[in-house]
């Protein structure tokens, strides 16, 4: 089996006729099975809009330290806003990267009593004054892409079988909608090439926008981390552990990493997080390949909750320790 290229994808093929929609769905089936990840094309998206928004990207990430730390994410307890460079951890190890972190404009959801404290990561972004266009961008960014996200979804769940629309509920009212704008400076000082470390998302889709400098590896059937190259145009989607709960190990969420590039080269990335409502608790899929599920991965030091905001704020406290020794002493995560 060959592993040079991801299974390209083209989502425009579900308007072209029945049968391409249904070489589509084949298409679909195949990769969220076997891989868990593809590379997506067809999806609509200008390159107008990509520019719009990795031009602002760009201009943030060239403010003086300053301005980017006036928005920092130690200023939040929703972990909205700017990380420096080496502030966020996965599996307990460093990532070298600064970042910005933006969610669904909301006002702050303070649990009171009885409520999840989940609730916690829902509530207003940091904008630097300085780039008024960085808000625009990145919130229409959102609008876009969780069209392209509902579309992907409904054609991935007809592919395997399943009802279309089974899931419309769960993101109908206050999806939790994330969006990260990543800059990789290149290699640490200590020589560690850990961009971000290897890690499954615990939402449903994650569509990236990569530029061309490329890092980003995903492991394979074979056990290994292979390169994915950069495809113009292209978004890379992978599926989150609900969707691999949600089919008992049939849809596979899939560990990727992003090793940072050498020397002082600069990479830039775009992650979109489609996730539901924090307070969904996420059905068992009615599909017809059911019986033919392996289970959930187990992974003790990562157990999945029914309600999907327990996993994501699990995800944060680790992740940020931070933000959360700041704000959320009492609900601190072993790492």
């Amino acid at each position: 089996m060959s592993y040079l290229q991801l299974p390209v994808i083209d989502l425009s093929a579900a308007d072209r006729g029945p049968q391409a929609r249904a070489l589509l769905h084949a298409q679909l089936h195949s990769a969220a099975h076997d891989v868990g990840f593809f590379q997506l094309t067809g999806h609509g998206v200008s390159t107008a809009e990509t520019a719009a928004l990795t031009g602002a990207m760009q201009a943030f990430f060239a403010l003086p330290e300053a301005d980017r730390l006036a928005v920092s994410n130690l200023n939040s307890p929703h972990f909205r806003g700017y990380t420096r460079t080496g502030d966020e951890r996965t599996g307990g190890s460093r990532d070298w990267r600064d970042q910005l972190d933006i969610g669904a404009e909301r006002p702050a959801h303070v649990p009171g009593p009885g409520e999840p404290e989940y609730w916690w990561l829902e509530g207003p972004n940091q904008w630097p004054d300085a780039l008024p266009a960085l808000r625009t961008a990145a919130l229409g960014w959102t609008d876009r892409l969780s069209a392209v996200a509902h579309k992907l979804l409904h054609e991935l769940l007809a592919a395997i079988g399943a009802p279309p629309d089974f899931y419309d509920e769960i993101f109908a009212d206050r999806p939790h909608l994330h969006l990260k704008l990543v800059r990789y400076p290149g290699r640490a000082g200590d020589g560690s090439d850990q961009g971000v470390g290897a890690h499954k998302d615990y939402g449903f889709l994650t569509l990236l926008h990569q530029d061309q400098i490329g890092g980003l590896q995903v492991q394979r059937g074979d056990g290994l981390f292979h390169e994915v190259p950069p495809i113009p145009g292209a978004f890379v989607v992978n599926l989150g552990e609900l969707l691999e709960v949600a089919t008992n190990g049939y849809l596979l969420a899939t560990n990727h990493r992003v090793v940072s590039p050498a020397g002082a080269t600069e990479r830039y990335s775009v992650p979109f997080f489609y996730n539901p409502r924090l307070d969904a608790r996420i059905a068992p899929l009615p599909f017809p390949h059911a019986s033919d599920a392996p289970g959930v991965t187990a992974d003790p030091a990562n157990p999945l909750f029914a309600e999907y905001g327990r996993n994501e704020l699990k995800g944060w406290l680790r992740a940020h320790p931070q933000v959360a020794a700041r704000h959320h002493k009492g609900l601190l995560v072993p790492a």
